[in-house]
This record gives C-alpha cells, sequence and structure tokens, in this order.
C-alpha cells in the first residue's frame, strides 16, 4: 500500500502580515519558503505545514482552506489510485486533482521517498 503524509495544508487569508505574526509569535512556526518578498508576499509557507495565501478581497469567512499538500511515497501509483474515483485533474498539473467535494489536493513526491514512512512513524501525542 503507497504511503502519504500532509506536508502542508494552504489557506486564503485577507491579513496575511497579521496571520504570519501570530503563528511565529504564538507557536514559532517561521517562514520556510515566501513567494514575492517578506514585506509584500504573495504566500508564505512556514516550518509546521500552514501556507497563506494572501486574498485580501476574499469573500468566504477568514481561514478558508485553499488545498491539502499531501506528500507521497509513490506520486505515480497515488495518481493511478486517484484516477479510480470520480476525481478531475485541475490546470496546475497532473499532480494537482479535485475531489467530487470540491476539495483540491496537490499530491507531492517525496524525496527521498523513505521519508513518508519517517515522517508517519513520529507519534505526535507520544510522552516526552
Amino acid at each position: 500500500m503507497n504511503k502519504a503524509y500532509l506536508e502542508h495544508v494552504a489557506i486564503w487569508v485577507k491579513d496575511i502580515h497579521w496571520h504570519i505574526r501570530f503563528f511565529e509569535d504564538v507557536l514559532g512556526m517561521t517562514m520556510r519558503e515566501v513567494d514575492g518578498t517578506v514585506d509584500e508576499p504573495r504566500q508564505y509557507w512556514t516550518l509546521g505545514g500552514l501556507q497563506f495565501i494572501h486574498k485580501p478581497d476574499y469573500e468566504g469567512p477568514e481561514g478558508r482552506l485553499a488545498h491539502l499538500g499531501v506528500m507521497c511515497e509513490d506520486l505515480e501509483a497515488a495518481l493511478a489510485a486517484a484516477l479510480r474515483y470520480d476525481v478531475t485533474e485541475m490546470p496546475q498539473g497532473r499532480n494537482w486533482i479535485c475531489l467530487p467535494d470540491g476539495l483540491a489536493v496537490e499530491l507531492i513526491q517525496a524525496q527521498p521517498a523513505s521519508c513518508v514512512a519517517q515522517a508517519l512513524s513520529i507519534n505526535p501525542r507520544a510522552e516526552a
């Protein structure tokens, strides 16, 4: 069986700077990557799995989910399995699929593939 883990969650936010400050100050989630500049980010990824997409005119509730980013041991096997379901390929590429209820999923090949097993072996609820 192919294994995978959620690598990041992307959400649209009206005030990206507020979200950056909050998650860094409160949870220590510092910058992993930025699209644009730090002063004027279009998108901002944290160490800890969050991606903020700046959308000041967004009409939905604050913090609306944009897509799930899922790391796969075997991207090709995951794509083949996904096609057996009622999914559609999205314009972003063949590794982006839309589920029947509208949820977007980005499937990402893990490098190395063994890191998926390592990530899944972590018990986040284990006592220290």
